[in-house]
């Protein structure tokens, strides 16, 4: 067992327990063990104590420098023993090194979990005595990019995504002294591995069709193969692009976003069975049935101006909203919406929300990556999803 001496600074300690300054005594007798731990390593290190002289001394003393560490009980300033040959070096700061990188990953846990970077500052202070700044905070954020970075830019040629799940948020973001509203691009899978995988994200200026063709264009790069079956909403770009990039890919409409497009569509009263007629079509088991209601549904309503508008809207989407029932009735609820992508979306916003307004792009890139990062690997937890 290492065995040392330690000298005491006795009227410090008496002074400090008379003034009843335990944080002050703790403090003390830390820096103390500390400090007599690291001259016992120097004094290993030349093989001989202070002022020792003999044969098998290697190196001289060459005084002190002082460095902060920070421990659960604080921040404490240590004198590092230092020899002439500039050689030796402490173990003492390796084994708090492990402390410190714990602090510092728990800190961007709170961020990424939604903690605002004030609140961050607060709980800095109130474990360690020390107050850090907002931009310290995210100082400490951006050692995540090398990590989002190779996460989003992995490769895909190992993950067949017979289903691909696509859609946009919005987010504000500060550039150039204005603040504007950019365009974030998801994408998710049901992957033959039996889960949901998250395979892609961008952040944009805007949502249009050069923009979403750029980022299909970038997955396919990383090995994205070609899906059985793209859903999304309806936004023209997307559409579009969706055509140009995976020409042989059917496209589902989302069929939660396409009945409250036929809902909004509507007089507010007195419309009660064309909305039960709508939902009886989109319980249909099969394409059959699902055309056979949509014909019963027309027939009814037709001619009937205050539904003239839903029926065209029904008319000129329907196709694209029943291409779910071309796979089997299990694969159904799992296919027919973005349903699950926008619960992701909230997610993301739930803790986007805390910031309100992102500093700069690559903060919002950062933030949303290590979000996704995190859900990912959730996902990776959960029971497979039998996918055909």
């Amino acid at each position: 067992m290492t065995q040392f001496n330690i000298t005491l600074n006795m009227d410090f300690l008496k002074e400090s327990v008379m003034d009843s300054d335990m944080e002050a005594i703790v403090k003390s007798t830390v820096v103390l063990i500390l400090n007599e731990f690291m001259e016992k390593e120097r004094d290993d290190y030349v093989q001989a104590k202070a002022y020792e002289r003999i044969d098998a001394r290697k190196g001289q003393r060459n005084g002190y420098y002082e460095r902060d560490l920070t421990l659960t009980i604080g921040r404490v300033t240590l004198r590092v023993p230092r020899t002439r040959d500039g050689e030796f070096s402490t173990t003492l700061f390796e084994k708090y090194s492990r402390m410190d990188q714990a602090l510092v990953l728990s800190l961007m846990e709170m961020v990424v979990q939604g903690v605002s970077t004030r609140k961050v500052t607060h709980i800095v202070e109130q474990l360690c005595g020390q107050k850090v700044s907002k931009s310290f905070v995210s100082s400490l954020m951006e050692k995540l990019d090398p990590v989002i970075e190779k996460w989003s830019n992995r490769s895909l040629a190992d993950i067949q995504c017979p289903y691909l799940f696509v859609d946009a948020m919005y987010i504000k973001v500060r550039e150039n002294g204005r603040v504007l509203s950019k365009a974030v691009y998801i994408a998710t899978t049901l992957s033959m591995r039996q889960r949901r995988e998250i395979i892609g994200y961008q952040v944009s200026d805007v949502e249009s069709y050069e923009a979403w063709k750029q980022f299909f264009q970038s997955l396919k790069e990383r090995g994205l193969g070609r899906p059985k079956l793209v859903i999304s909403d309806a936004h023209e770009g997307l559409k579009k692009a969706i055509q140009t990039e995976f020409q042989g890919t059917a496209w589902q409409r989302c069929t939660v976003h396409f009945k409250r497009n036929l809902i909004q569509s509507l007089p507010k009263k007195d419309t009660e069975e064309f909305r039960a007629g709508i939902k009886r079509i989109f319980q249909s088991l099969t394409e059959a049935e699902a055309r056979e209601r949509y014909e019963e549904l027309e027939e009814k309503f037709e001619g009937q101006g205050k539904y003239e508008k839903a029926l065209a809207i029904l008319e000129n989407g329907f196709e694209d909203a029943i291409q779910y029932l071309q796979y089997p009735p299990k694969m159904h609820v799992l296919i027919h919406s973005t349903n699950a992508l926008e619960r992701l979306n909230q997610e993301v916003r739930r803790r986007e929300r805390v910031i309100r307004i992102f500093p700069n792009n690559r903060s919002a890139t950062r933030l949303i990556g290590a979000i996704l990062m995190d859900k990912d690997e959730e996902y990776a937890l959960q029971r497979g999803i039998t996918v055909e």
